[in-house]
């Protein structure tokens, strides 16, 4: 059977399946043959630079059948946000259960920024639950002797996504090696990283074309035939990677593997538009978030509460019967998978950090957001943020759907506006997201909104005393900006990130 067969019939049978899954809390199949519970497994999919632009959250251009049908049958997140915009500083919080600046990793693997050699990551808390850990697809967070898989496969980036299909063969491999301890298996898919290919190995097997989108994404505020073929393409690669989810759990159905098996689905952070992918905006730091437990918990539905990357680390320790260590902010999200209303206040405000993933786009920063107002800070608001020139004029090709100058002379008054503030930000910006969903107008100096900023400020400063920010001693701040900007002066193309003897100083003076 070809792909493109198996794609219209996979989803639609791996739905069959977890439909007729029974949901009561004393189903048999939670109990072994000696009549104990058996601990549930915990499979982990992590999609890359992708926002919740998929059905199931109501974008009616993209064809996601299989996650839509994972979130039919769990629980979405609307409210879902990573405490970093790339993917590096994100992905350690999901294996440390840390802000970025709390375990070191604040900037790209790939140049040299690293975690503290000391901290325990995911493997390592999952082993002293009795579960085997593997990994399918990057890691790219440093240092490697951190993590002592059981299991690893396609280690690379694969930015080609090519063979697809190997992601769930692999997964398969690992699952069958051992029937006796429970596992754990995160993998992760490349798409939709750049570059946004229209089609590979014939998936998706109908692409879209510029002109079958209505426009470019929202949050660009611009429109143009190359931002439409850039966003098409976009949708493109969130068709194939629905298409690699669907082989994944119907490989894994047809060998019974689903049946007791959390699946947790999530981006890594937004799409590499501008003002999304490294910055503070919506559109860098809400993603996509669906949960589905086959046992415990009856609730199908949709959840509004504000969670983060930081809760999945203590989710994933209540799934498995682990003891959540008070020196973790998070919070197991499995009260939010019942029905009924947690029984303590959920949290009124998620935080964000950034740096700039490497030494050319640094540009410090801090955010808040409650359920309906959002403050960004920016630490170095003397000077303009080199993200919005990387994107304008496309300085690498990762950047190439950035907005360039010509495009943004036909926008309106607010999104130029907008791309000036993003450009050269004040300290801080303070957005009201039920009036301005995407960020367009910044009221920061707006005087009937002087109590809400002061707020959270405070709500900020708060934060960042408790989660030990180095950032908020400006000493510390003022160091680091030297030491990024001595790297800049002597390897001003990034070259430092070739160097296997590169060292980053900040490690040593953070703590």
């Amino acid at each position: 059977m070809n792909k493109a067969a198996l794609t219209n019939i996979s989803g639609s049978l791996w739905m069959w399946f977890l439909f007729m899954l029974p949901m009561g809390s004393c189903d048999k199949k939670e109990v072994n043959g000696t009549g104990e519970k058996r601990k549930m497994n915990v499979l982990l999919i992590v999609s890359e630079d992708n926002g919740p632009e998929l059905g199931c959250y109501g974008n009616q251009e993209v064809s996601t059948p299989n996650i839509d049908q994972l979130s039919a049958t769990g629980v979405r997140f609307n409210n879902a946000f990573v405490t970093y915009s790339v993917c590096s500083p994100s992905r350690s919080t999901l294996f440390t259960g840390l802000y970025p600046h709390q375990n070191g990793q604040i900037g790209l693997a790939t140049h040299h920024y690293q975690m503290y050699d000391s901290l325990k990551t995911l493997p390592h808390y999952l082993h002293g639950a009795g579960y085997r850990a593997g990994i399918i697809g990057k890691r790219h967070v440093n240092p490697p002797g951190a993590f002592q898989w059981d299991y690893e496969a396609i280690k690379g980036s694969n930015f080609e996504k090519v063979q697809l299909d190997k992601y769930a063969e692999n997964a398969l491999d690992f699952i069958q090696r051992d029937s006796v301890r429970p596992y754990f298996l995160m993998v992760n898919f490349p798409d939709a990283h750049f570059p946004l290919q229209k089609q590979v190995e014939g998936l998706p097997p109908d692409p879209l074309n510029a002109e079958d989108v209505n426009g470019s994404l929202p949050f660009i505020g611009v429109d143009s035939k190359r931002l439409r073929e850039y966003t098409a393409n976009y949708y493109n690669s969130m068709a194939r990677l629905d298409i690699a989810v669907g082989w994944l759990l119907k490989k894994l159905e047809d060998k019974g593997l689903l049946e007791n098996t959390v699946i947790i689905y999530m981006g890594d952070h937004g799409p590499q538009f501008s003002r999304a992918k490294c910055s503070n905006y919506e559109a860098g730091l809400r993603v996509p978030l669906i949960i589905r437990h086959p046992h415990r918990y009856h609730h199908v539905g949709v959840r509004n509460e504000l969670v983060s990357s930081i809760d999945i680390i203590p989710t994933i320790m209540d799934i498995v019967g682990l003891r959540i260590p008070e020196s973790l902010d998070g919070m197991s999200l499995l009260p939010l998978l019942e029905q009924q209303e947690p029984k303590s206040k959920w949290r009124d405000y998620v935080f964000a950090g950034g740096t700039g993933s490497t030494s050319m786009l640094f540009y410090p920063r801090r955010s808040v957001r409650s359920d309906r107002y959002k403050l960004i800070q920016n630490l170095l608001y003397t000077r303009e943020n080199p993200k919005y020139s990387f994107y304008a004029d496309h300085l690498n090709g990762h950047f190439a759907a950035g907005t360039e100058e010509l495009e943004l002379l036909g926008a309106t008054d607010e999104v130029r506006a907008a791309y000036a503030t993003w450009k050269n930000p004040p300290e801080y910006e303070l957005y009201d997201l039920q009036e301005d969903p995407h960020e367009f107008n910044n009221i920061i100096d707006k005087a009937k909104y002087q109590s809400i900023k002061d707020e959270m400020i405070a709500a900020l400063r708060k934060w960042q005393i408790e989660t030990d920010d180095p950032f908020y001693d400006q000493g510390i701040l003022d160091r680091f900006v030297e030491e990024v900007d001595s790297v800049n002066q002597h390897f001003p193309d990034h070259s430092y990130a070739k160097d296997p003897s590169f060292r980053w100083n900040y490690l040593q003076y953070f703590k």
